[in-house]
């Protein structure tokens, strides 16, 4: 698999990782042997970076990813997570150290590590990213060897604008996929040149870009899918990127001509993050061997056609999310 180097964070990574949400909650149930297998499956396929977080699954996808390392005891392994959501009320009092280091000591237990590869700040209330104390609290982390190096996930673009601003932010995870554009005119361009790592997170807008799904399609009640539809549990642009289903739906029979012979459209839309100059990694989720092996392989699809997705995205989802993210 193609490497990056993924600046700040001093090494390289491949550029197809693994989002591990599906394995805590929210994508209907997982169970931990395929989780297992899995797991062990995008690494055989040359996956470096896992991504998680602390309130996946109450520290369900944590502590699997855990068990996990210590059966593949391989270095080469990065594991970035994050912290932040665990508060009751999203509140920016409530990024304060003391929580930090609570988080963060529960992290390191569930992942069976004393350092922690990458902490990331996990889409806090806005004025977070402004605050002087925050950065001090992970710059004294890193001295402490809590952790190796710190990043932010964020919702919007000025918010990772705000954060590459700080000298030793190493990553930010964006949402970038064929519905959500806007991250390339300024987050990509900034970031590279700070040395920041771009993380391309929700690539499959929730699975619309898979291809397989029709307005018959039904959710589980424990999937986002559904009960998050509109916002309901946390910000809409999580689920579907934030694009109307149906909307969704047509912008994929749009692109679906576009598929080169033999691939298929995640693969497809994977690619097209992989084309974008800035990215480090795109972390698309699995919830079987097959489809972790299946995202993987798009690192080695020829490059796509990028006028052709622009096209669409300016006609059908431009008017639905450009602005508000």
């Amino acid at each position: 698999m193609e490497k990056r180097n993924a600046g700040r964070l001093n090494r390289q990574v491949g550029v197809v990782g693994l989002r591990c949400w599906q394995l805590g909650a929210d994508w209907g149930e997982v169970d931990e042997s395929e989780a297992l297998a899995l797991l062990h499956a995008a690494a055989d396929t040359g996956v470096d970076f896992f991504d998680t977080a602390d309130v996946y699954g109450d520290g369900r996808s944590e502590s699997l990813v855990g068990r996990f390392l210590k059966e593949r005891k391989d270095d080469g392994v990065f594991v970035a997570t994050k912290m932040g959501r665990r508060l009751p009320a999203q509140t920016t009092e409530g990024y304060s150290r003391e929580n930090f280091l609570a988080w963060n000591d529960r992290s390191r237990r569930n992942l069976g590590v004393d350092t922690l590869d990458l902490v990331q700040l996990h889409c806090p209330p806005t004025p977070v990213y402004s605050r002087d104390e925050v950065y001090d609290t992970l710059d004294e982390m890193v001295e402490q060897q809590r952790i190796a190096a710190y990043g932010v996930s964020v919702e919007k673009v000025e918010e990772a604008l705000e954060a590459i601003k700080r000298p030793n932010v190493a990553s930010v995870q964006i949402i970038l996929n064929a519905f959500r554009h806007k991250p390339l005119e300024e987050v990509l361009p900034k970031a590279a040149e700070a040395g920041v790592a771009i993380i391309a997170r929700v690539p499959l807008a929730s699975g619309l870009l898979s291809g397989k799904y029709t307005e018959d399609t039904a959710f589980g009640a424990d999937d986002h899918r559904n009960y998050n539809r509109n916002g309901e549990a946390f910000d809409v642009g999580e689920t579907f990127s934030g694009v109307p289903f149906e909307v969704g739906l047509e912008a994929v029979e749009r692109l679906r001509p576009l598929v080169p012979q033999g691939a298929t459209m995640a693969q497809f839309a994977l690619r097209w993050i992989v084309d974008q100059a800035g990215v480090t990694v795109v972390i698309p989720g699995a919830r079987n061997v097959e489809q972790a092996k299946a995202n993987a392989a798009a690192a080695g699809l020829s490059e796509v056609d990028h006028a052709a997705v622009t096209a669409v995205y300016d006609e059908l989802i431009r008017p639905h999310v450009h602005d508000r993210w």
